[in-house]
């Protein structure tokens, strides 16, 4: 697979991407038949199959188990399957080539399947056949009086300059499904900028969303059981100015800190993206930032391209945990991740002008508040555990 700049830190294969979204606009209406026909939701028929079809394929040797988590797993994956083993929870992962993330998991003699986390024993919510789509999203929480960006989705070049147009700047692009921040680019004030960064977003998706940047910084809310578990911040990879040491230094110093080595959290590096963003920015590498000047190499919030997390929950404005657990009464379901921007997580999204929501996820990374680099670890997975298997709480 080609290496794809806009996808890091997890590639993507581009034609995959964007089959997978035509085929679920294609197989939802069956989806939908087949609960009308046998008054089950998708995910209790997807019960009743999928252990049975794992057995099969390892009995026919198509596919295999695993017991303990890999290299190939992600930290989310590694995450939950520790606190699994630490009580006493047998999990094992279907394989089937390279497909994976499909689980099973047996307790006191009740036995569970999903896939990446759980949701079984639960209802399932309405909101899982929309909270993940963007446009769907920002549509539903504008009328439930959620803060979001102003903007639309867009399947046109002619439709994006439309909504750009209209908006204040500047304004983001994105794929209207998808994460991880591919393929999205921000800081859009110009037509040719705004088709540039519709390609980049079209290569993921049929739709796109054009929207105006909210001003602030990125933070992760996870709600489980419709309470709020953690809230993370998530930082660019950046330095501050001192005065004195040049933007190189500043960076190489940095990059001398332990967490950096890895696996979760790497150095920063300077290529062509972050030459285009100092360039932005104004900077060289051998200028001197003054003092208390944020300067940031990517426009990526990711750990795998030097970004940073720091645990804020403790000093989150109540206002602003009533706002996300109005997300999760509103979705009515009990796994969700909210991803939002505001200038000061200790002061309420009323204040400011220019918060709000930037998208939800279904099957959120909560390895963010395993593993923060700044702060104190929230065990996300045991309050998950804790409410699909209550009996193996301690």
């Amino acid at each position: 697979m080609k290496h794809c700049k806009d996808c890091e830190p997890a590639q993507e294969i581009h034609a995959i991407a964007y089959l997978s979204v035509v085929l679920g606009w294609i197989d939802q209406p069956f989806f939908n038949l087949m609960e009308h026909l046998f008054k089950h939701t998708s995910e209790e028929l997807a019960d009743k199959i999928t252990l049975p079809f794992f057995n099969l394929m390892v009995f026919l040797r198509l596919g295999r188990f695993s017991y303990k988590p890999d290299e190939k797993d992600t930290w989310r994956t590694k995450c939950f399957w520790e606190e699994a083993m630490r009580r006493g929870i047998k999990m094992k992962e279907f394989h089937l080539g390279p497909i994976r993330d499909g689980f099973v998991v047996e307790y006191k003699g009740k036995t569970i399947t999903f896939d990446g986390l759980p949701r079984p024993g639960l209802k399932e919510s309405p909101a899982l056949k929309w909270m993940d789509n963007k446009g769907i999203m920002k549509e539903k929480f504008k009328k439930e009086g959620l803060p979001v960006a102003d903007g639309g989705v867009a399947w046109s070049k002619s439709g994006a300059l439309a909504i750009f147009n209209r908006l204040q700047k500047p304004i983001i692009t994105k794929p209207n499904l998808g994460s991880r921040s591919r393929h999205t680019m921000i800081h859009i004030n110009t037509p040719e900028d705004l088709l540039v960064g519709f390609k980049k977003a079209k290569k993921l998706s049929p739709l796109v969303i054009v929207e105006e940047e909210l001003r602030g910084y990125l933070f992760r809310g996870t709600l489980i059981g419709g309470k709020l578990a953690g809230v993370v911040k998530r930082d660019q990879p950046e330095v501050i100015g001192d005065g004195i040491n040049t933007l190189r230094e500043l960076m190489e110093e940095e990059n001398k800190r332990p967490q950096r080595k890895g696996p979760i959290f790497h150095k920063i590096i300077v290529d062509k993206e972050t030459e285009i963003e100092l360039k932005r920015e104004s900077i060289m590498m051998d200028d001197i930032p003054e003092k208390g000047r944020i300067v940031t190499f990517s426009q990526k919030t990711s750990r795998g391209c030097g970004g940073t997390t720091t645990e804020v929950t403790e000093i989150t404005h109540p206002e602003n945990v009533k706002m996300l657990e109005h997300v999760a009464k509103f979705l009515n379901d009990p796994l969700i991740g909210v991803d939002f921007i505001m200038e000061d997580i200790t002061k309420s999204w009323r204040e400011e002008q220019y918060s709000g929501i930037i998208e939800c996820n279904s099957l959120p990374f909560i390895d963010l508040h395993h593993y923060p680099l700044f702060g104190k670890s929230k065990n996300i997975a045991g309050f998950l555990w804790d409410l699909v298997m209550p009996e193996s709480k301690i």
